[in-house]
């Protein structure tokens, strides 16, 4: 039997998108599946309230469960540490590899590698969040030396309804976020349907754009020990960036 490729991955429990598409995106490598693991996510925002979803003991036990499926990579499909400060997803992947012995990533920590890898220092940013979310993240990456030359942002906070936003409306704030040239742009929400527009967004604005459904994907085939280049039509991450 062909040595399988399980990717275990921890979801927003009101995310919509992450799953089908995942499992879209990995359809070109037959021994690769992934294994979805819930926790309480419903809203995004930076009140108290919203914050305390990401408390890291909820995540634990979500990855102690994916971990008795004996994955090979526990990826969180979260943006959340763009706002919260890279450190939590840093800290987050240590205590995950410590309690199941699993290597662990995340979208954003991919994101950010990616962005080292290519040397993008100028990016552009589109998410549905709200407006001191979206600050917050640009000022998290420029604290890191990364400039956010232009973005677009929705305003909304139901995280259920990021998945309500339609094709057209991504492709319009993809193409304005192109105008000002950033190196690449980022589609930064694991509940908007942008991944599988990336392929046609490429050609038509000629910049790399990174959505964090597909990097965290990159990253977990990587700690699997497979190929990411195997993927196909997904965009120029997969073909591109080793």
């Amino acid at each position: 039997m062909t040595q399988r490729t399980l990717l275990g991955m921890l979801t927003p429990s009101s995310n919509t998108t992450l799953e089908p598409v995942t499992t879209a995106m990995i359809a070109d490598i037959p021994e690769a599946s992934a294994h979805f693991g819930r926790f309480r996510v419903t809203e995004i925002a930076l009140s108290n309230q919203a914050l305390a979803q990401f408390d890291d003991s909820e995540i634990l036990r979500a990855a102690e469960l994916l971990s008795h499926a004996k994955v090979q990579s526990i990826g969180w499909n979260g943006t959340s540490s763009g706002w919260l400060g890279f450190d939590a997803d840093e800290r987050l992947c240590r205590r995950i590899t410590e309690a199941t012995g699993i290597p662990a990533c995340t979208s954003v920590l991919a994101l950010n590698e990616i962005f080292d890898l290519t040397g993008v220092k100028r990016f552009g940013l589109v998410t549905p969040y709200l407006d001191d979310v979206q600050a917050a993240i640009i000022k998290n990456y420029a604290a890191s030396g990364l400039e956010c030359i232009a973005e677009r942002h929705l305003r909304k906070q139901d995280n259920f309804s990021f998945a309500e936003v339609g094709a057209d409306e991504l492709r319009a704030m993809v193409h304005d976020v192109a105008k000002e040239k950033p190196q690449a742009i980022t589609i930064f929400c694991t509940n908007l349907r942008g991944a599988p527009l990336v392929e046609e967004l490429e050609r038509e604005v000629g910049i790399p754009i990174y959505d964090t459904i597909s990097t965290v994907v990159w990253k977990s085939l990587k700690q699997a020990g497979a190929d990411p280049s195997r993927i196909r039509n997904w965009g120029s991450l997969f073909r591109d960036v080793q």
